[in-house]
């Protein structure tokens, strides 16, 4: 592989594209007018461009790219746990791993949605407001935790699969694995196969990413294109509020935490967390920077295959303290809207409920609002009051998901330290994974 194929590192090159992407698309918000048409003319012609180009050239492009990434999710997953589970030789570390997993994530969502409630209390952000909207929200019914459970089992992998849910997928890779494990020499032949399926899988990670600049200017721009700028206006104090939360979270709570459980260097992984981060800031959706994020985590944070198969996929569908913190800051702020007081009881019964339904309402479609409508009834406040913030709700979802996959990394490094699973040398050299992550697409070499 050339080492000049590419004059910037892919970081830089994905930020050049998100920047570029913001700037367009706020230039084109200013030229076109309320019918979709540019501002001028030319040679007395009247242009309409905004379908051609927002809707049309951005929209497709944006939604190729996505559903690429989105692609890989269910074999990914599928292979890398596979392969993660077959090889463990010590049964109850699977139990270990789970466990660990599973309470390091509640863990980190009831730090989230605290942190949120207090900083709303003294921020204050609705108070003096008198929001009124148009909008109408009708909250979706929330499974109840039996059916989840329930619904954890696949009576059809297959359908599982279809369907991408990642609950069935991972109980279905992991029963599989275990059954590998088990079955001699038939499983190790086996075992091969998937290892090699893993490692063209992962290849084709490195591909997508490289063509992720320009996936991420034309999401970009799209956004930006269409934002109602106003709606940020009138609720600014709201929305910087959720994402000064955001960035203590991300940036002190997960720090603390992986420092005083494994003595690691956190600004390592923050560093090595950029370009999974701009992934998910770009795509919104944890399940889509699913693949990014478990090649971030083995070859540049030195996770074990074994641990990142199964607790990166089990924290893109469980792990949800960006969303916590939107649930906290939002139920503060709706409260203060309507001016309901609310008591220290209410915001205890807000800080569990948010907790437990960020494993209960796992895998549901719209599950950030279906979450936050829970928390609101809990305490008696309008469901009503989700209206208020829809309109700026788009981008703290994209922020809060950099949150959400970082706090799944954080989780892998220490559930991988403490198994014993932590390549340290990967996760100190500050060069791990820049090769893995560039192609020469001009020179393709079959040994790589």
């Amino acid at each position: 592989m050339s080492q000049t194929a590419h004059k910037y590192s892919l970081t830089t090159r994905i930020f050049i594209g998100m920047t570029a992407g913001i700037l367009i698309g706020f230039l084109l918000q200013i030229l076109f007018d309320d019918n979709g048409d540019l501002r001028f003319s030319i040679f007395g012609i009247e242009v309409s461009t905004y379908g051609i180009l927002v809707e049309g050239i951005f929209s497709t492009v944006g939604q190729i790219f996505i559903a690429s990434l989105k692609m890989l999710v269910v074999p990914l997953v599928l292979v890398s746990l596979i392969c993660g589970t077959c090889s463990l030789t010590d049964p109850s570390k699977l139990g270990r791993l789970g466990a660990k997993s599973v309470g390091l994530y509640i863990l980190t969502t009831a730090i989230a949605v605290t942190l949120a409630i207090s900083m709303g209390l003294l921020v204050a952000p609705g108070e003096g407001l008198n929001l009124t909207t148009e909008a109408d929200y009708a909250a979706k019914q929330a499974p109840s935790l039996s059916d989840v459970i329930v619904n954890m089992f696949p009576a059809n992998p297959i359908n599982a699969m279809a369907e991408g849910n990642m609950l069935q997928i991972i109980v279905f890779a992991v029963l599989f694995g275990i059954a590998m494990a088990m079955t001699g020499e038939a499983g190790k032949r086996l075992g091969a196969f998937f290892e090699d399926v893993n490692t063209v899988i992962m290849r084709l990670v490195t591909i997508i990413m490289n063509l992720a600049p320009y996936g991420v200017f034309v999401l970009m721009a799209k956004l930006f294109a269409t934002i109602g700028l106003g709606t940020i206006a009138s609720l600014a104090k709201y929305f910087f509020l959720v994402l000064v939360v955001l960035a203590l979270h991300a940036f002190i709570t997960y720090p603390i935490m992986l420092k005083l459980l494994t003595g690691l260097n956190p600004l390592i992984l923050i560093k090595k967390m950029r370009d999974a981060a701009l992934f998910a800031f770009s795509t919104s959706s944890s399940s889509a920077t699913l693949p990014v994020t478990m090649e971030t985590a083995r070859n540049k944070l030195g996770v074990g295959n074994s641990v990142s198969s199964f607790t990166l996929p089990l924290g893109a569908t469980i792990n949800m303290d960006g969303t916590a913190i939107m649930q906290g800051v939002a139920t503060v702020f709706i409260a203060q809207v309507y001016a309901v007081d609310l008591s220290a009881s209410d915001y205890i019964m807000v800080v569990l409920t948010a907790t437990l339904a960020s494993v209960g309402t796992a895998g549901v479609p719209g599950v950030g609002l279906i979450m936050l409508a829970m928390v609101l009834q809990q305490v008696n406040l309008p469901v009503e009051g989700i209206a208020l913030i829809i309109g700026v709700d788009r981008l703290l979802d994209m922020t809060r998901t950099a949150v959400n996959i970082t706090g799944d990394c954080t989780v892998a490094c220490i559930v991988a330290k403490t198994e014993g699973e932590l390549n340290e040398q990967v996760y100190n050299d500050p060069e791990a994974g820049e090769r893995e992550e560039e192609l020469d697409f001009h020179h393709f070499d079959r040994n790589a």
